[in-house]
């Protein structure tokens, strides 16, 4: 079953207001506490859209696939890809203690990364 997990891309933009950031984006008060309760059973593309200008990212960025133990996917379909990996995404909290040497080394990738496309 698809569903849409905000809350990693919501953290890497720094939004502790998630309801309010979407109502404020123009999202449908309903429809927002349905999505951070991950009760949507449809999305709109157009909230969809929104949702995505407003956060900077694409849809795949939002998108995760939990697997039906009643209706087994194989291991091979595209959808596998879109599983949440248990990783722990606590770059920001490293950020704030790496040293200064190192910060100014990760801006240097992130220039060439914006100059490559």
């Amino acid at each position: 079953m698809l569903y849409l997990n905000l809350k990693p891309v919501l953290e890497a933009r720094q939004i502790v207001k998630p309801y309010s950031f979407l109502v404020k984006i123009g999202i449908a008060p309903h429809t927002a506490h349905k999505i951070l309760n991950n009760d949507s059973h449809v999305m709109r593309l157009d909230n969809l859209n929104l949702i995505c200008k407003a956060l900077y990212c694409q849809p795949n960025d939002l998108l995760m696939f939990k697997q039906d133990p009643n209706v087994p996917v194989e291991k091979t379909h595209p959808l596998i890809k879109l599983i949440p990996a248990m990783e722990d995404n606590n770059w920001q909290q490293q950020l704030k203690t790496l040293p200064l040497d190192k910060l100014k080394q990760i801006s240097q990738l992130l220039n060439q990364v914006e100059t490559e496309e």
